[in-house]
């Protein structure tokens, strides 16, 4: 699987990746609500730039989630509609994963709690101990800052320490650090081996959230606890 296309809108950075045999191509611009304009602009460019043409990729891996509703939206139908077009398998990759790979690869961190800012007081996170193949030691969870625990001999990585500084676990080592294509074009291989590759129509978000937003009493309730 030398040709692969890698995607993530789950944040505020929107990241693109290319892989065209030992060669990558990565590019960052801005998510949130550009990304739906400017992902499928950023993916051609990439793909000129590797040579390659869509219908001769491998795979197109995305971040599938936890994250951003509209980003994974986003993602997911981009990833399906060029999966469509061009006859090609999907690799969804979870977030958090690619998180605790960036950690993993940027900080040699073998066992990370990988904590994505989930808003509304709230985190995403999901533990991976890399010793063990990026085995996770936790599922992926939803939950206040103050409720995480952190296991013995792990790392915090992610995106929520500017937004909820001390009210994460204290003790160990933290790393800023973003579900990048990069990350994704790492973890594909062993992904792909494991058959973790869809048809586009089987490709699906995962929000782990089941709500978007908050009623006023709910906020206030969360202000309140957070103080």
């Amino acid at each position: 699987m030398a040709r692969l296309l890698a995607f993530d809108t789950s944040t505020e950075t929107l990241s693109v990746a290319v892989r065209h045999g030992d060669a990558v191509i990565e590019r960052t611009s801005a998510g949130g609500a550009q990304a739906s304009s400017t992902l499928i602009p950023l993916v051609q460019a990439l793909l000129a730039e590797a040579g390659l043409h869509l219908r001769e990729l491998d795979a197109i891996a995305f971040g599938r989630g936890p994250g951003s509703f509209t980003g994974l939206r986003t993602a997911c139908s981009v990833a399906q509609g060029l999966g469509f077009g061009a006859g090609v398998p999907l690799l969804p990759v979870d977030t958090l994963l690619a998180v605790a790979e960036e950690a993993r690869h940027r900080f040699g961190a073998q066992k990370v709690l990988a904590v994505l800012d989930a808003r509304m007081e709230q985190v995403y996170s999901a533990a991976y101990d890399f010793s063990t193949q990026a085995a996770p030691v936790a599922q992926a969870q939803l939950s206040a800052p103050e409720e995480l625990v952190l296991p013995p001999g792990f790392v915090l990585a992610g995106n929520a320490f500017d937004a909820y500084g001390e009210r994460l676990p204290a003790g160990g080592a933290r790393h800023a650090a973003l579900p990048t294509a990069a990350a994704m074009l790492r973890l594909a291989p062993a992904l792909l081996t494991d058959g973790r590759s869809v048809a586009p129509a089987d490709a699906w978000p995962l929000y782990v959230r089941d709500k978007v937003a908050q009623t006023t009493a709910e906020r206030a309730a969360a202000k309140q606890q957070a103080t």
